[in-house]
C-alpha cells in the first residue's frame, strides 16, 4: 500500500520561496507518476505539477510554469516541489499523490484527478502580500 506524508508547508510573504518534500513509501520509483495538488476551501482539487518517474518528464500547471518545479530524489523516496515567486493565489493546502496507472497523462484537469488514488494528508502554504 503507497503512503504519501507532506511537510515544509507554512506562511511566507509574496515573492518568497517554499520547498515541499513528500515522503513515498511503499512505491516503486521505476517507472510510476506522482503529483503535487493544490485545493482551496469550496474549490475542485487543481493538480499543479506532475513527474514520470521513469524519465522524469514533468508536466506543470500554466499558472505555476517558471515558478515551481517537482523533482525527485529516489535515495531518499522523497518528492519535492520547490516554489519561488510565489503569489497570493498560490495559498492552498498542498497535496502529493501517487497515479495508479504506470504513467502520467498528458495534462492535470479536474476531470482526470480520478488517475491518482493514494494521498498524503497536506500541507499548508499561506502567502501574504
Amino acid at each position: 500500500q503507497v503512503h504519501l506524508s507532506e511537510s515544509g508547508g507554512g506562511s511566507v510573504q509574496a515573492g518568497g520561496s517554499l520547498k515541499l518534500s513528500c515522503v513515498v513509501s511503499g512505491y516503486s520509483w521505476s517507472s510510476n507518476c506522482l503529483g503535487w495538488f493544490r485545493q482551496i476551501p469550496g474549490k475542485e482539487r487543481e493538480g499543479v505539477a506532475q513527474m514520470f518517474t521513469g524519465d522524469g518528464r514533468t508536466y506543470y500547471h500554466d499558472s505555476v510554469k517558471g515558478r515551481f518545479t517537482i523533482s525527485p530524489d529516489k535515495a531518499e523516496n522523497t518528492v519535492y516541489l520547490q516554489m519561488n515567486s510565489l503569489k497570493d493565489e498560490d495559498t492552498a493546502m498542498y497535496y502529493c499523490a501517487a497515479n495508479k496507472f504506470p504513467f502520467c497523462g498528458d495534462r492535470m484537469t479536474p476531470d482526470r484527478n480520478f488517475e491518482y488514488d493514494s494521498w498524503g494528508q497536506g500541507t499548508q502554504v499561506t502567502v501574504s502580500s
